[in-house]
């Protein structure tokens, strides 16, 4: 039976409303209601994440398409994922999974003993919540990555790094090590579409970075949401500024998706967004995803040029040394794996 989870994080207000502290959007939800989530619930006072281990995708995924090019590369991880999100992108590629209701949805109860057993018996090097946002299944995720660290497995998520920091500390701390961060934009594409504010999705990757943990940022450019160029240099340069130029940036190419019919990305477009980062902000690892150019998501010795880590589909041909290192002009190259 799936249980049903009392929240740590949450602060109680007059008249038994509670303000949850999961994420940044702190919604304020009186008794008997639901968060912009869906999944957290207001019962007289106290504060429930009703769908712990309620699980709408279970699969093992190669780590690449998270995407996370430079953390265990090659490897496998075992990919899970719930209902609903705090963002409310009209753009989104899962919107089948972020916007459904989770109290309407069947599902079966995973608890996470079973998912790292299941991450074990199929090879998996690892675990990653993925699809939608993780941050709203926080219990549920801390749980699975402490089980998974217990039997030496990696835990990674991909989110949109509007969780609080209370909430990324205990990320970090139940062995949480791999972060594939989107950032939307600049803050009038946040306020526009989502608001929100980007500030605090850099404030969180710093954070990360600072407390020894792997981010890669991933800027998803939608064709007339965040794709002028201001926007582009706002992006470009808190990158630069607050990550430094080690960490990776995907630059990703939109298609149309769930209510937004904008066309898609020109391929020009995106290759002069990676030819601005590269030369004009210094990041070393810059790759363009979402096309069939795949040879753009090579990763490139930033100091001689080679190509040390080719990606294919079905395959990763890693050409680095055993300690992470060009084999032509030894140039140290940014991997993670502990």
């Amino acid at each position: 039976m799936r249980p049903k989870i009392e929240s740590r994080r949450f602060r109680k207000m007059k008249n038994n409303v509670v303000e949850c502290l999961v994420c940044e959007r702190r919604c304020r939800i009186p008794p008997g209601g639901k968060g912009f989530c869906r999944n957290r619930m207001n019962i007289d006072g106290r504060f429930y994440y009703l769908y712990y281990g309620c699980l709408s995708a279970l699969e093992p995924r190669p780590i690449e398409v998270k995407p996370l090019y430079h953390y265990y590369p090659g490897s496998t991880a075992l990919t899970f994922s719930g209902y609903g999100c705090n963002f409310p992108c009209p753009w989104c590629q899962n919107w089948a999974l972020s916007k459904a209701d989770p109290a309407v949805m069947g599902c079966d109860y995973v608890p996470p003993e079973d998912l790292v057993l299941k991450a074990l018996n199929t090879g998996c090097r690892g675990v990653c919540a993925s699809f939608k946002e993780p941050t709203i299944h926080l219990e549920y995720v801390l749980d699975v990555s402490r089980k998974a660290g217990e039997h030496g497995l990696y835990s990674c998520i991909v989110t949109n790094g509007y969780m609080t920091l209370d909430s990324l500390r205990d990320m970090l701390e139940a062995g949480i090590t791999g972060y594939s961060i989107d950032i939307k934009g600049c803050p009038k594409t946040y306020r526009r579409f989502l608001a929100a504010d980007p500030e605090i999705v850099f404030r969180n990757a710093k954070y990360i970075l600072d407390r020894g943990g792997h981010v890669e940022m991933v800027y998803l450019v939608v064709t007339r949401a965040n794709d002028w160029e201001e926007c582009i240099e706002y992006v470009l340069s808190r990158h630069h500024d607050l990550l430094g130029e080690d960490t990776p940036l995907h630059i990703n190419r939109y298609y149309p998706a769930y209510k937004y019919n904008e066309p898609p990305t020109p391929l020009e477009k995106l290759l002069e967004i990676r030819e601005e980062a590269l030369r004009e902000y210094s990041i070393k690892y810059v790759y363009i995803g979402n096309t069939i150019h795949y040879e753009l998501q090579d990763t490139i010795c930033p100091r001689c040029g080679k190509r040390v880590i080719i990606r294919r589909p079905g395959y990763v041909l890693n050409r680095l040394t055993s300690d992470h290192r060009c084999p032509r002009c030894g140039e140290k190259i940014l991997i993670y794996e502990a």
